[in-house]
């Protein structure tokens, strides 16, 4: 991708695009993707990095949602399984199976839980990832060693997927861009531009980067904002009413050896009717997620005390060895786009996963709610207003079995999988300059030349791009980050002829979000 030439595609006198998206998270990309896919013009803009906001800060599963077959939300389940067997096929570069195992302390939840989850099973249909099954207290120990064993009976199994959120999005970006799509970041629209009618037929974007401005015409515009959405509304309809409801949910990231083995842990029942998820990923164990409302949505938000002790008290009742704020190597938040709840309605399990699509006087197309699984799916149902708001003959959807950038059914092992069969272009640039084979940090394995493949070719602009999004360090280790941030900017002012002043300004603004990941 490169935004330069992308954004001299913007300056095309006359030009009308058929569909502008505003947002580059998990609904927005859906959005491009489909449309792109039916032959659509696409031009998407984000005022951060692709997936700054909720879309980089999941559990980091490509699930069915168990929870919401606990909550006879049956239709959700059946249209999110068939989505995860998609993405599982189409992103094997960043998706896997991951086996779940809930720990049985009785005889009801043994019998519960392997009913639902063979029901769970049978709605995956032939995209089912695994039987799921019964296991022994024995066996049970064995894959998750740091169990607590008093008064376990055994487990029961079942599969979900796993993947790279972040990286995802990034993949998507790409493809849309390899399609034609005009993708980029650091791109804020502060205007909807309309007609003597009142109708929508553009936006107006500042380049925040080169401090520009530019006019999008376009036949339909699309708010996918997530959390955001409701800035947008009120862009259209100052004094609209609110839309989104933010719901909050924290991870905790430990070492892995909290609980050892490459199993997942999922304790369905907590204090306070929560699902907890200990998983896997990246060589580190993830630990969440909470369910808090939050009145206000924030770019970067921050996990509170309450929900940090609730993660930590609850891991130390399933797990040997008790987890403390100090063995906390990341912690980080992300805001859920749910829908506004009925008036009465408090608890965010009440509100609806579902995503929506709403369609304003001003024939602004808004998405809200729905889950990074069912991102694609979110995308179609929102392109299929195409037709409604142009008048326009809209082809079908072919977004469905696209492979996203990188697809190799053979990716490499460890942290060059997430690159796909870009990870050999890297490494034919350490061959060419053995220098950029250099480690950024002596504990992990990300090297110089990453730095340089995303600054080239994955539109990184700032410091935090690579720490956070491109490498995912910031999400795994904090302090390490930190570390990395003066080696990476001087990689990154070098490759784009930056002076000290912006290294200077990186560092600072970079300092004051990596504090935000680390607890004191």
């Amino acid at each position: 991708m490169d935004r330069i030439e992308n954004l001299k595609k913007l300056e095309v006198k006359d030009k009308v695009w058929d569909i502008a998206v505003i947002g580059g998270g998990a609904s927005g990309l859906g959005v491009a993707l489909d449309a792109l896919s039916r032959g659509l013009s696409v031009v998407l803009v984000e005022k951060s990095d692709f997936a700054k906001g909720t879309s980089s800060r999941s559990t980091k599963l490509v699930h069915g949602g168990v929870r919401y077959l606990a909550q006879g939300d049956v239709m959700l389940v059946f249209e999110a399984l068939k989505e995860r067997g998609r993405l599982l096929q189409n992103a094997p570069h960043l998706t896997h199976n991951q086996p779940f195992i809930i720990p049985i302390y009785t005889f009801f939840d043994r019998l519960q839980y392997s009913i639902g989850l063979k029901l769970y099973d049978w709605m995956a249909g032939k995209l089912r990832l695994g039987k799921s099954r019964f296991i022994s207290k024995k066996e049970t120990i064995k894959r998750l060693p740091q169990i607590k064993q008093k008064g376990l009976q055994g487990g029961v199994v079942y599969h979900d997927g796993q993947f790279d959120d972040a990286r995802l999005a990034l993949s998507i970006a790409m493809t849309c861009d390899e399609m034609g799509g005009i993708m980029l970041n650091y791109t804020k629209v502060n205007a909807l531009i309309k007609n003597e009618k009142g109708t929508i037929t553009g936006v107006q974007v500042r380049d925040l980067i080169g401090k520009k401005n530019h006019k999008i015409k376009a036949k339909m515009v699309v708010n996918a904002t997530g959390v955001f959405a409701d800035k947008i509304l009120q862009l259209d309809q100052p004094g609209a009413p609110k839309s989104i409801q933010p719901s909050q949910g924290i991870h905790l990231v430990l070492d892995r050896s909290f609980l050892g083995g490459n199993d997942a842990l999922m304790i369905p029942k907590t204090s306070d009717g929560r699902v907890l998820f200990a998983v896997p990923w990246q060589d580190k164990l993830v630990l969440g997620t909470t369910d808090t409302l939050r009145e206000k949505a924030k770019l970067e938000p921050e996990a509170l005390a309450k929900e940090i002790s609730f993660v930590l008290e609850t891991a130390t009742a399933y797990l040997t060895k008790a987890p403390t704020r100090a063995d906390v190597l990341s912690v980080y938040a992300g805001l859920r786009p749910l829908a506004a709840p009925k008036e009465g309605s408090t608890k965010t399990k009440e509100i609806s996963r579902s995503h929506k699509v709403i369609v304003s006087e001003s024939k602004l197309i808004t998405i809200t709610g729905g889950k990074w699984t069912t991102f694609r799916k979110m995308g179609e149902d929102t392109v299929n207003y195409y037709k409604q708001v142009t008048g326009e003959h809209l082809p079908e959807s072919a977004s469905a079995n696209i492979k996203y950038k990188g697809y190799t059914t053979n990716p490499q092992d460890g942290h060059w999988k997430g690159y796909g069969d870009d990870a050999e272009k890297i490494q034919s640039l350490i061959n060419e300059s053995p220098e950029s084979g250099e480690l950024l940090h002596p504990k992990y394995p990300y090297t110089t030349a990453e730095v340089i493949w995303s600054v080239r070719n994955e539109m990184a602009m700032k410091v935090e791009d690579i720490l956070a999004r491109r490498l995912r360090v910031l999400f795994l280790d904090a302090k390490a980050a930190k570390a990395m941030a003066s080696k990476v900017a001087n990689i990154m002012a070098e490759e784009k002829g930056y002076n000290a002043a912006w290294v200077k300004e990186e560092l600072t603004d970079f300092e004051k979000t990596v504090n935000k990941y680390i607890l004191k």
